[in-house]
């Protein structure tokens, strides 16, 4: 989220987006107590534990409205932080402080709670090869802050958008007539550099996509019992990956089936938000 290019092509118009949804003609509360420009300063601080993740989104929201805003940062994205510890500083007009608070803890709280959320589960996963995917269910114009988010936290992006990969679904499948008439179809539009993965929900299925061919099978809300079955069907013929139902009560018996992913769309959707809180605002000079 460092990357120049990117803040300017992406991040930083979804920020100013972000901003003018709160700030749509003016701030008439901040504007009636303070007219006039008057340099000041604000803390940072973290109510709950938890792994940090977008500071440089926070930042951003006060330097777009003020280049001349100063964040001091104490932490950095992925690092554990606890409760009562100060985070950042941010010095500024007053103004840009009272303003453009809400839209930068909106980022940060969400963003937070998403690779706190990922974190979590990516130790439930350790000590065997399969690795945590995110899917796109992600909350509009939030899906490069979000996916960001999990890959702080530990996880790995599945694809961005539909633009990015091949998934065939039930109703792909169910559309072209089935599994190899899908992936044949696929095969045929899309560049050779691209991978086919195909999304199968049993056993008979799972021989159908291996026989045609699928470069990933996504074993789909299956019984640990037939996800240990396929795994061995597949034989590292086809990358696996693990999808629905995953929570922590479930990784236990994920983890003994074997699969190189497994997928969870609740570690974004789901994930709830870090408490965190800007306080101790106060004039300078």
């Amino acid at each position: 989220m460092n990357n120049p290019i990117t803040e300017k092509l992406h991040v930083d118009e979804l920020i100013k987006m972000a901003l003018a949804e709160d700030i749509s003609n003016e701030d008439v509360t901040t504007n009636a107590v303070m007219p006039e420009y008057k340099k000041g300063t604000v803390d940072l601080i973290c109510k709950q534990e938890g792994v940090i993740c977008g500071l440089g989104v926070f930042a951003r929201a006060f330097t777009l409205l003020d280049p001349a805003t100063e964040v001091k940062l104490f932490k950095e994205d992925g690092d554990e932080v606890k409760k009562g510890e100060l985070l950042a500083t941010v010095t500024g007009d007053i103004r840009v402080l009272l303003s453009g608070e809400r839209t930068a803890l909106n980022y940060l709280q969400r963003m937070s709670g998403i690779a706190t959320a990922t974190r979590r589960v990516v130790k439930l996963l350790e000590g065997c090869k399969t690795r945590l995917l995110d899917t796109r269910k992600t909350t509009p114009n939030m899906r490069i802050f979000e996916k960001y988010a999990v890959k702080v936290g530990g996880g790995v992006n599945h694809r961005y958008n539909l633009s990015d990969g091949i998934l065939l679904k039930d109703n792909h499948i169910g559309a072209a007539g089935s599994i190899a008439a899908a992936v044949k179809a696929a095969r045929e539009y899309a560049p050779f550099v691209r991978k086919v993965e195909v999304e199968v929900e049993n056993l008979d299925m799972c021989r159908q996509a291996l026989d045609a061919g699928a470069d990933i099978i996504m074993l789909d809300n299956m019984s640990v019992e037939d996800m240990s079955a396929a795994v061995k069907m597949i034989g590292g013929r086809a990358v696996t990956e693990i999808s629905g139902n995953v929570t922590a009560q479930t990784i236990p018996s994920i983890k003994k089936v074997g699969a190189d992913f497994v997928s969870s769309g609740a570690i974004t959707h789901s994930a709830g938000i870090m408490d965190l809180s800007l306080k101790n605002l106060h004039p300078l000079d």
